[in-house]
C-alpha cells in the first residue's frame, strides 16, 4: 500500500510523523527521527505560484544591508577555506546571487544553481571544494534529495555551509513569523543538522542561531 504524502519525512524518510503545530494556513508534521518539522504536502504551491513569491524578493547585488547580512555565512565560511581560488557552487543563488559575488571577490571561483533561475545541469556534474546555501533549505520539498546531492559534489573535506532559521519549541514554533511564508515548507532544528552530520560522517559547525557549516571528515 503507497503511504501518504504525510506519513513519511521528506529528509530520512523515516514513517511515523507526527502531528505538530496546526493553524489556519496549514497543518505541520514532526519527525520523530531526525526532528525535522515539514508542511502539510497538501498545502504546497504549485511551481508558477512559488516563482511568482520569489520574483518579490528583492535581493540588490548593490544592497550593502543585504551583503552585511550574507556576511553572518560568508565571513565563517571563509575562515575556514585557506587561500584562494577554491572550487564553490551557491546552491538556490535565487534572482540576485550576491553571496556568490562575496565570495568571487574573495578570490573563490564560484558557480550558480537554482531551480527558477540558474538551472544549470552542467554545474551539477562537477565537484566542489565547497557548496554555500543561504536561504534557500527551507523551500525544500524533499530535501532528502539536496542532501544526497550535495554528498556526491562534495571534495573529500568538503565544506557545506547552511544558512536557515532554525526552529526551538513547539511553543516558539507556533508564534514563529518565518513559518508563515508559504514558500517555508521545511524547518530544520539543531539536532536534524547534528543527525545529519553524524550520518554521513561530518562536523557540525554551529556559527550562530541560523548558520550551520558541516565538513566532510574523509
Amino acid at each position: 500500500m503507497a503511504l501518504s504524502a504525510n506519513s513519511y519525512c521528506p529528509l530520512c524518510r523515516a514513517t511515523g510523523p507526527e502531528l505538530y503545530h496546526q493553524d489556519k494556513q496549514r497543518s505541520y508534521f514532526r519527525c520523530n527521527i531526525c526532528a525535522l518539522v515539514f508542511a502539510d504536502r497538501g498545502s504546497l504551491l504549485s511551481r508558477d505560484a512559488e516563482y511568482a513569491q520569489y520574483l518579490l524578493h528583492n535581493n540588490d547585488l548593490n544592497d550593502n544591508g543585504y551583503r552585511q547580512f550574507l556576511a553572518r555565512l560568508s565571513e565563517p565560511l571563509l575562515a575556514k577555506l585557506p587561500g584562494v581560488g577554491h572550487s564553490g557552487l551557491d546552491y538556490g543563488c535565487g534572482p540576485g546571487p550576491l553571496l556568490a559575488k562575496i565570495l568571487t571577490e574573495a578570490g573563490q571561483q564560484m558557480q550558480l544553481w537554482d531551480p527558477f533561475f540558474a538551472d544549470d545541469p552542467v554545474v551539477l556534474q562537477q565537484r566542489y571544494d565547497f557548496i554555500c546555501c543561504s536561504e534557500a533549505i527551507e523551500h525544500f520539498v524533499q530535501p532528502q534529495h539536496e542532501w544526497q546531492l550535495w554528498l556526491q559534489l562534495l571534495k573529500p573535506a568538503g565544506l557545506l555551509a547552511i544558512m536557515t532559521k532554525r526552529y526551538t519549541d513547539s511553543e516558539a514554533f507556533s508564534r514563529w513569523h518565518y513559518k508563515n511564508d508559504p514558500t517555508h515548507v521545511s524547518f530544520f532544528h539543531q539536532d536534524t543538522f547534528s543527525w545529519l552530520a553524524a550520518q554521513a560522517k561530518m562536523t557540525a559547525d554551529f556559527v550562530t542561531n541560523d548558520v550551520v557549516i558541516l565538513q566532510k571528515t574523509g
